[in-house]
């Protein structure tokens, strides 16, 4: 099974940046599809960004023009660069892929959706 880990968060002043990264492993899979999600605490998850196999990218307007999803397909990584962080930007930032993995042992492709931990950010006024 891939798993992804997500990494970068922290505590940051109001305007600050940070850069979260998701690092997918395991054995002849490709990457598809990726998300960022927030959960504040006490609220529902939200999507924050999305990237596409193909690159294509979309935010809600909350974030657009600040966060930037961007993937690095030889390496199974998905960044968000985050800028002119808010304080209502505080969360738990989760990573989520849709994977395609090949099981040799089972001679099929499989598809199916992984979640990482989630990296804590918090913003200060």
């Amino acid at each position: 099974q891939v798993q992804v880990l997500e990494s970068g968060g922290g505590s940051v002043q109001s305007g600050g940046s940070l850069r979260l990264s998701c690092v997918a492993s395991g054995s002849f899979f490709t990457l598809k599809s990726t998300r960022w999600w927030r959960q504040e605490a006490g609220k529902q998850r939200e999507v924050v960004a999305t990237i596409s196999a193909g690159g294509t990218t979309s935010y809600p307007d909350s974030v657009k023009g600040r966060f930037t999803i961007s993937r690095d397909n030889a390496n199974n990584t998905v960044y968000l660069q985050m800028n002119n962080l808010k304080p209502e930007d505080t969360g738990v930032y989760f990573c989520n892929a849709d994977i395609i993995e090949i099981r040799l042992a089972l001679s099929k492709t499989v598809e199916y959706e992984v979640w990482g931990q989630g990296t804590q950010v918090t913003v200060s006024s």
